[in-house]
């Protein structure tokens, strides 16, 4: 008869991380991957659920690299499990190469021009070739704005609203060039069209004051927004219903911070990036310390520790080197 199993015996909870924005920063994310493999045991990391918040292109000199860096992991690792989400600039990255899914009921992708029309000529809309069929973000994403300083931010432009000089640059074309379309390869075309724009998990653990919690898990690029119905959301973003101009979950501010009071419970991790903060209260967690700025860190959360491990860490390998 099988002796029952004693409690140091249980089975480890496995292993989330999840990673924030990476802006085109390849020699970060390298040092990211190479200090999470350091930090966590080859017998946890080889099988851990890896949740990429999205924003991997704009900003930083190598989104081309990056990109094939993500595409790779899952032939590289065959036993861990990799969610790629999309952040607004993958959306409008997306969106110029004409990779987003297509609107339904007879939607046309011009329709939602009109919400932002106002703001047309200061941004410099893109329209060259193809622009016609184009959603919205494509639009602003490629265009060439007119005003040079980023008064919210306190940064320069990089060619568009989004930043998207150095995505242009780094597949060897000039800003706001219709040639991307035809240089960006077709396993980077695929990456971004297959992008989710949610995803959800049962039964996360959690280490709290109060010991291990078992949570839901909503990931999300930006966050939920309050005041609407979470069900209703969640059923836009995984049907990524491209009819909406600008999706508030990737790319809201004050609205998608907070924790819906509804996902209370049963008690729900939402985890974001998008924000360029690290923020982390109660099951709110929001993973963004780089902002796709050269001199920030690009940050993941491990779970259930809650441990926080960025590309600048120096971190000894816990994982012993063979004989």
């Amino acid at each position: 008869m099988m002796e029952p199993r004693r409690p140091e015996e249980e089975v480890e909870p496995r292993a989330v991380v999840c990673i924030g924005d990476i802006h085109g920063h390849i020699k970060k994310l390298n040092n990211l991957w190479s200090n999470l493999q350091a930090a966590i045991p080859n017998r946890v990391f080889s099988t851990a659920l890896i949740i990429f918040l999205g924003d991997y292109c704009d900003r930083g000199p190598s989104t081309h690299f990056v990109i094939e860096f993500l595409s790779s992991l899952r032939s590289l690792y065959p036993r861990q499990t990799h969610v790629f989400l999309s952040g607004n600039h993958d959306f409008a990255f997306a969106a110029f190469l004409g990779v987003l899914p297509r609107p339904v009921g007879g939607y046309e992708f011009a329709e939602g021009w009109k919400e932002f029309e106002e703001n047309k000529e200061r941004e410099g809309w893109y329209d060259g070739e193809g622009y016609g069929e184009m959603h919205v973000q494509g639009r602003r994403w490629a265009g060439k704005i007119t005003v040079e300083d980023n008064l919210a931010k306190g940064t320069v432009y990089l060619g568009s609203i989004y930043d998207a000089g150095p995505t242009f640059e780094s597949y060897g074309v000039e800003h706001g060039s219709a040639d991307l379309v035809k240089v960006v390869p077709e396993e980077h075309k695929k990456f971004l069209a297959d992008l989710v724009w949610v995803h959800e998990e049962d039964d996360v653990c959690i280490e709290t004051p109060d010991g291990i919690k078992h949570c839901r898990l909503i990931a999300v690029h930006a966050g939920l927004e309050k005041g609407k119905d979470v069900e209703e959301q969640l059923k836009i973003l995984k049907d990524r219903d491209t009819r909406v101009p600008k999706i508030a979950q990737l790319s809201g501010r004050k609205n998608v911070w907070d924790i819906p009071e509804e996902l209370t419970e049963p008690p729900t991790i939402v985890v974001s990036g998008h924000h360029g903060k690290l923020h982390i209260e109660g099951l709110r967690l929001i993973i963004d310390e780089g902002g796709g700025l050269e001199q920030n860190p690009i940050s993941a959360i491990v779970l259930p520790s809650m441990k926080i491990i960025r590309d600048t860490d120096a971190i000894p390998s816990s994982n012993p080197k063979p004989l």
